[in-house]
């Protein structure tokens, strides 16, 4: 490796899947932040530092920073979803909670859970990304100025605290301008003045490198390979410049930091990338009459499995279909669709759905999280890890998720039901990203902004408006059924719809129709669902499910 061509850069995921599309609570500040980071330190043998458990988070979380028990867990949660684990381990979680009988015994359950103490400081503090005051007082004045105007307003636009999370210039101005910060988040006490400032010869342990490793990786020399912080800032040639000492086992704070600020750059895999120089993908056709341009970019030509991208704007009147590679393990943006069916059936690590309208999305299981944010009558179908909604006006979750749903800020009238569809590979999907179907808290969301503190913001879909909904399209698997099955009260509704029919059909039989009646009769009966599919918007769903032109044929991918 040659030291001259260190690269660093902000890890995404972080800030795209951890970073809550909420204000954090006020006791996250760094003040707060801080005294926790000298409290676990002290109690260590209390299940507090180097691993901080539930247990001890409780405490300090609703003992001493007064926030709710669900909230306290939720935090803890996310944090811990974000960690490295097989789908098996994920499963194994899944049976155990599905296992316990009692509140009590999930929580001694919870009990025995622990996440990284200094990594879980610096989630906290990241939460301050989406806190809402004046631009300039969260992070100075924009930069990289010049460049975040670019390619795509619309996709990198800054407005609101959502496109934060997928816009890479925000997450690294954020960790640049709070760099200082971070770095005394993670000192030992004694490298601390009384009002918690490093000095000049403060000194950073190798454990708080590696914590930093959470937030900032990069290369060498623009080589495949990516190498977490810690082993770049530990690499012997790199030594003089990161401030590593071999006899203190140290590196010293204000050469650590400058080697960090000079070497910071943009992120190669992040959404800018992806959109300026990723692989454009002719997924969807130009619809007749509209002046609308579909975009579809990826980075999976350049991007590790784990890096990997897929943004899809505009996407007007038609029905996109796919079940690809392109997608497997995708972080997956889709941005002012309008009037459209999707269907994005493979195995997914995260999803943001924004500023769409009057569409239905139909996804394959998403491992990590599934966000709703400015959305307008939209239904979304998917087996998920947790979901969120902000800003949503009219739309319905058909959802199967072992965690609460998660109900933001700005909702009007969302209706949560029961996962109602199949695809042949959905439950092979699922063993892959680690979700099962119990427990599922489809019904029963989380209020998480006060401002919602009024349920009537949500409704649970009345088991007389259901349908089982059908994946027109056909694919190898073993899938044959909904997975998990359906509640009591749904199931029952479509027995008796069931029913209905079982007796219509009767009655047609019994009235012993002639030929030309029954013609006639026919007749009747198709102009009636005729009318009724222009009524319900199901024409349009039907027709976009002819294939389009031979010129403009959606393309494999």
């Amino acid at each position: 490796m040659d030291r001259s061509g260190v690269l660093l850069w902000v890890k995404a995921e972080p800030f795209m899947v951890g970073a809550l599309q909420v204000p954090p609570p006020s006791k996250f500040s760094l003040h707060y932040l801080r005294k926790i980071a000298t409290y676990v330190r002290t109690r260590a043998t209390e299940g507090a530092y180097p691993r901080l458990f539930w247990s001890t988070w409780r405490h300090i979380a609703c003992g001493k920073l007064q926030l709710a028990k669900d909230l306290a867990w939720l935090y803890f949660e996310i944090f811990d979803s974000l960690s490295v684990k097989t789908p098996e381990e994920r499963l194994e979680w899944s049976e155990v909670l599905s296992n316990c009988m009692s509140e009590d015994e999930v929580e001694k359950q919870k009990n025995q859970l622990s996440v990284d103490t200094l990594q879980f400081l610096l989630f906290l503090y990241i939460q301050q990304l989406n806190k809402v005051s004046l631009r300039t007082s969260l992070i100075g004045e924009e930069w990289p100025s010049p460049r975040n105007r670019s390619q795509s307003p619309d996709l990198t636009e800054k407005s609101s605290c959502h496109n934060k999370n997928w816009n890479d210039y925000s997450h690294q101005a954020f960790v640049c301008d709070h760099l200082t910060d971070l770095l005394e988040l993670l000192l030992d006490p004694e490298q601390l003045t009384a009002s918690f400032h490093s000095t000049h010869s403060s000194l950073v342990s190798r454990e708080a490198v590696v914590a930093l490793s959470f937030l900032i990786e990069g290369t060498v020399n623009r080589t495949r390979k990516i190498y977490p912080l810690h082993e770049l800032a530990l690499w012997q040639p790199l030594h003089a410049e990161s401030g590593f000492s071999k006899i203190s086992k140290t590196f010293s704070f204000y050469k650590l930091e400058a080697w960090l600020r000079s070497h910071l750059t943009d992120n190669p895999f992040g959404t800018s990338a992806c959109l300026k120089s990723g692989k454009k993908l002719a997924w969807a056709h130009q619809v007749e009459g509209t002046t609308k341009r579909a975009k579809i970019a990826c980075n999976t030509h350049v991007a590790p499995r784990m890096y990997r991208m897929v943004v899809m704007s505009q996407v007007y009147k038609q029905t996109l279909a796919k079940s690809s590679d392109t997608l497997v393990g995708a972080h997956v943006k889709i941005h002012r669709c309008n009037e459209s069916f999707i269907y994005l059936l493979s195995p997914l690590r995260s999803v943001t759905i924004e500023k769409c309208r009057n569409s239905t999305f139909v996804l394959g299981p998403v491992e990590t999280a599934l966000h709703l944010h400015s959305c307008d009558n939209i239904k979304v179908i998917a087996v998920c890890h947790r979901l969120s909604i902000s800003s949503t006006t009219g739309c319905i979750f058909h959802i199967l998720t072992p965690t609460h749903p998660l109900i933001l800020s700005g909702n009007q009238t969302a209706t949560f039901a029961p996962f109602h569809t199949h695809y042949p590979m959905l439950e092979d999907h699922m063993a892959k990203t680690g979700l099962a179907t119990v427990p599922n808290y489809w019904d029963n969301p989380m209020v998480v902004c006060r401002e919602n503190s009024d349920t009537s913001v949500f409704q649970l879909l009345p088991p007389c408006e259901f349908y089982v909904f059908i994946i027109p399209f056909e694919m190898e698997g073993d899938t044959t059924e909904i997975p998990g099955g359906l509640p009591s009260a749904y199931r029952k509704a479509l027995g008796q719809r069931e029913q209905k029919i079982q007796i219509w059909q009767k009655i047609v039989k019994e009235a012993h129709l002639t030929k030309d009646q029954r013609k006639q009769f026919q007749v009747l009966v198709e102009n009636k669902f005729f009318e009724w599919l222009i009524h319900t918007g199901h024409r349009q769903q039907l027709d976009s499910l002819v294939p389009p032109a031979a010129g403009s044929k959606q393309a494999a991918g």
